[in-house]
């Protein structure tokens, strides 16, 4: 009877990725060995180019998953692009399963003119660019919000209440540098012009997905004024059930209506307009304004255009109507919901579920849920894996030597970064912020991560 260690990779070392690898090194009825591969050179995913630099607590829970990532049984290969470096099929070669959690990387758009025009951006890039994301489109964002008086930001989620809230800090000065955002991050910030900004939603305030304390939070900024138009907040059937239903709902309506009743002053002014959709973007070379529509809700529910338009000057457009997930060449991917089609975690081909792939995390079931969501999510995804093993289902792998295929990356060019170079990279990234009187200063280059870990002894082999 063979008694090697099931062989599982992982793709992702975001939060699904690197609970799946937990639930996979705690069980004690198979004896595994795990790849966490990642096509950065760092771990942890969105809660380190994702979650706002100034929700501190939340971004702790890095410290957990590194916790994690520490297992004996498990290595972390990052770096490395699936469909790029290595395909699928020789990633199936290697392991004796696969658990895909790459998440849904790309934004959903408008689809309105004038979309294209400088100066309008996904949330995804401005959110990758604040975070210190290696691949963030730096001079876009910078130019754009280096040249803007007045913002708009599409979208009541919170991503979107994420931006509007970094932007409303722009006119104070160090109110950001107790964060990690890299330094070329907090001079531009420091330096944007930007003094009105508008979250628009084309439902009413109780359609908001809004988490409260967030919303409180932006309440608490100095020098910024929060307004809600009471119109906004009207009685109606469908929202008056929304509230009475739910007490998260009922929660953010209260701080509404509170901002509503008693406007702040303040040198910079957040406005949250709901009923209000964009129709058009304006601009000759670059964005102008934007053209908005009011809407209404029918009695059941639907959202109609009331023919009403106004135009909104500003500069910046960010658009922040959710994430989707993209194709990975060897995998089946459901172009309508954006996701890979699966059976309780197991991968779809060809109608059917099949042994030896499988998802978790946003690609698995799209962009809903909070971080801790992912937990239950990729526990569920390996008790199918862990139950295919246990039937002797999982199709034959050629699984050569472990190192084979650090081997295979490496005469390929690819230059493969360990928990050991995450290790160099924390460290370098505290001593640079503890330089500049912070906690912590992101590195946000490729080159700078790569440095970082050049300069340090002879790196020890991959264990």
């Amino acid at each position: 009877m063979d008694q090697r260690p099931l062989r599982v990779a992982v793709v992702g070392s975001g939060p699904s990725g690197i609970y799946a690898a937990e639930a996979l090194t705690r069980q004690t009825d198979v004896d595994v060995e795990v790849d966490v591969i990642d096509r950065l050179p760092t771990p942890f995913g969105l809660v380190r180019y994702g979650v706002a630099p100034d929700h501190l607590s939340i971004r702790g829970i890095r410290e957990t998953l590194w916790r994690l990532l520490r297992e004996p049984s498990v290595r972390f290969l990052g770096n490395v692009e699936l469909g790029t470096d290595l395909t699928v099929d020789e990633l199936r070669r290697h392991f004796d399963a696969v658990v895909y959690t790459f998440g849904a990387s790309a934004d959903r758009r408008l689809g309105i003119p004038g979309e294209d025009l400088p100066g309008s951006l996904p949330a995804t890039d401005v959110v990758a660019w604040y975070c210190g994301h290696p691949d963030a489109a730096r001079g876009a964002v910078e130019e754009a919000l280096l040249t803007a008086r007045s913002a708009v930001v599409v979208g009541v989620g919170n991503v979107a209440l994420d931006v509007g809230r970094v932007l409303a800090r722009c006119a104070y000065g160090g109110a950001l540098d107790h964060t990690d955002m890299p330094e070329h991050v907090l001079t531009a910030l420091g330096s944007c012009p930007v003094r009105q900004i508008h979250l628009l939603g084309r439902r009413s305030p109780a359609h908001a997905a809004f988490t409260t304390k967030e919303l409180r939070e932006l309440g608490k900024l100095d020098g910024v004024a929060v307004r809600v138009d009471p119109a906004d907040l009207a009685p109606h059937p469908v929202t008056d059930a929304l509230v009475e239903s739910d007490r998260v709902v009922a929660r953010n309506v209260d701080v509404m209506r509170e901002w509503a009743a008693a406007p702040r002053s303040g040198a910079t002014g957040v406005h949250l307009r709901f009923f209000t959709r964009p129709v058009e973007i304006l601009g000759t070379g670059r964005v102008e304004g934007v053209v908005v529509e009011r809407t209404a809700l029918t009695p059941d529910g639907s959202v109609v255009g009331t023919g009403e338009r106004s135009v909104i000057e500003a500069q910046l457009v960010v658009r922040s109507v959710g994430y989707r997930g993209v194709p990975l060449p060897g995998l089946p991917f459901d172009q309508t919901a954006n996701v890979v089609p699966h059976e309780r975690g197991r991968v779809a081909r060809d109608g059917g579920a099949v042994a030896g792939e499988y998802v978790a995390g946003w690609i698995k079931r799209g962009p809903t849920g909070v971080i801790g969501t992912n937990k239950a999510d990729a526990h569920e995804t390996v008790a199918a894996l862990l139950a295919d093993a246990t039937a002797g289902a999982l199709p034959p792998a050629e699984r050569p030597d472990r190192d084979a295929l650090t081997d295979l990356l490496s005469d390929r060019g690819v230059r493969v970064f360990t928990l050991d170079d995450w290790r160099t990279i924390d460290t370098a990234e505290i001593a640079l912020g503890e330089s500049r009187g912070r906690a912590r200063t992101t590195l946000a280059t490729r080159a700078s991560l790569l440095d970082a870990v050049r300069t340090t002894t002879a790196a020890e082999p991959i264990n």
